[in-house]
């Protein structure tokens, strides 16, 4: 068989994305604080790039030998300068002595306060806020233990998670520390006596076992049930518990109700996890009868390109070849990254205004009025792509009269009422919601008696539907629900 080489063309179509676009299409499904990352690390990268005013208008680019209009100086600038010189003539003009109280004061003037209420509270001045792991150490620091034992209480510490449990065994510590697990396991004891009580247990039963004889009530009835009947305890079955243990039901119960008021989660006073704020994207307002939709500007940099570079291509100026290509490259970077932010934000209002043409009852009325919708019925009325939609409508938020709400939360699957109209999948959601809400917790409703509450407001779904839609809600079942006390 002869091997020959061959030449042959082919035309075709392909479609391909490029850098800019892939760009765009990245800008529009960031989050705000994502896109107010990107565009700092833009302005750090790209000389081209720079941050306007507030108040700065939209900068227009203009063609190579365009004359630029300078700005008038301000009236109120254009007082002479006069340079302090060093040969002692300006000495005398120098109030020495409130510049020496000053500075033997330790700081400014105008850091006094005349009144006790202008001056800051004392916990606004701290910097850091206490940890677990601090606050345990602490403890260590204050104890008899010896230097050997602290050297394996600080291991045991650094072990524990957030919630105060020790994660590691002994004989990983022991190897940790070059100790024996016997000896490990007699400084745990000892750092289980530190607050907060319960701290560095290993189970859920030791941690509460821990915190019940704190309160000094070994060999209690409470003691004995979280040592021997846990899972029962766990489920619910206070009836066997009372009569393996040959006591009364409200001997039980009472027990049950004082478990309920001990911590599972002893280190959670402590936890470090700070609260994450959302800022609305958009915002919905309602004027008179009608809404109003505006963007939130506000955090964005309002991005523009250096005076020095579009002076230098408006005039002209000559670069060298490679310096030439490296201020071109930067500045379509640049332009497109602005255009990119400018028609995320456009994309951003023409759906806002589009989900309040459909869901205009929900804003008046509340989430029991949610309809149906689906991402191509808005695709369609502002004559997008459906993937642009979802792109946009991800991890951004909205505020309207009825709250906060990611734009995602408006688009729901239907769902068909015995009347022959649908409604929204979350309006479901939440009448389930009321009904467990206003529910008896002695005798809770079980999934079929909702399905039967929901019939007779003409919401007609089967019975595993509630079942999803309650574990979707982090409800549990009528099991869980019921309360003895």
């Amino acid at each position: 068989m002869a091997l020959e080489i061959r030449q042959q063309l082919k035309l075709s179509q392909q479609l391909v994305m490029t850098p800019q676009l892939q760009q765009a299409i990245k800008l529009l499904q960031l989050s705000r604080m994502e896109l107010m990352d990107v565009v700092r690390q833009e302005l750090e990268e790209n000389p081209v790039l720079e941050e306007g005013g507030e108040d700065q208008e939209p900068q227009e680019i203009p063609e190579p030998g365009e004359e630029i209009e300078e700005p008038r100086p301000d009236q109120g600038a254009s007082d002479e300068v006069r340079e302090v010189g060093g040969d002692g003539a300006d000495v005398a003009e120098i109030d020495w002595r409130a510049y020496l109280q000053e500075y033997t004061a330790g700081g400014s003037v105008a850091d006094t306060y005349e009144e006790d209420e202008d001056r800051p509270s004392y916990e606004n001045l701290l910097t850091k806020k206490g940890n677990l792991v601090d606050h345990l150490m602490w403890q260590l620091n204050l104890s008899r233990l010896e230097n050997g034992e602290k050297a394996i209480a600080a291991e045991i510490i650094g072990n524990l998670d957030e919630d105060g449990y020790l994660k590691a065994s002994l004989e990983e510590i022991a190897a940790a520390t070059d100790s024996n697990p016997a000896g490990v396991e007699d400084v745990l004891k000892s750092v289980q006596e530190f607050d907060p009580a319960g701290v560095a247990s290993r189970s859920l039963q030791e941690c509460l076992l821990k915190q019940v004889r704190q309160l000094d009530m070994e060999g209690s009835l409470l003691e004995l049930i979280l040592r021997d009947f846990v899972a029962e305890l766990e489920h619910r079955k206070y009836q066997a518990i009372a009569k393996a243990l040959n006591v009364s039901l409200e001997e039980v119960l009472e027990a049950a109700k004082l478990v309920t008021e001990l911590d599972p989660r002893p280190g959670r006073a402590f936890s470090s996890e700070e609260i994450q704020y959302i800022t609305p994207d958009i915002f919905v307002y309602k004027v008179g009868e009608e809404y109003v939709v505006m963007l939130n500007d506000e955090g964005l940099p309002n991005l523009r390109i250096n005076s020095f570079y579009r002076n230098a291509l408006v005039n002209g100026a000559e670069f060298d070849e490679k310096a030439g290509e490296y201020i071109q490259d930067k500045l379509r970077g640049a332009l497109w990254l602005i255009k990119s932010i400018h028609q995320r934000q456009r994309t951003i209002y023409k759906v806002t205004k589009s989900i309040l043409k459909f869901q205009r009852e929900f804003f008046d009325k509340g989430i029991n009025y949610l309809k149906p919708l689906v991402l191509r019925d808005v695709a369609e009325d502002i004559e997008m792509h459906e993937s642009t939609i979802s792109r946009v409508t991800t991890n951004k938020y909205v505020q309207t009269p009825q709250g906060l709400f990611e734009l995602k939360y408006f688009f729901n699957s239907s769902i068909n009422t015995t009347g022959g109209d649908s409604i929204a999948s979350e309006s479901v959601k939440n009448s389930i919601r009321e009904i467990v809400t206003t529910e008896n917790t002695r005798k809770p409703y079980s999934d079929q008696k909702i399905v039967e509450i929901l019939k007779l407001s003409g919401i007609n779904i089967a019975r595993r539907t509630v079942t999803k839609y309650r574990e979707m809600l982090g409800i549990g079942s009528s099991t869980e629900r019921k309360r003895y006390f």
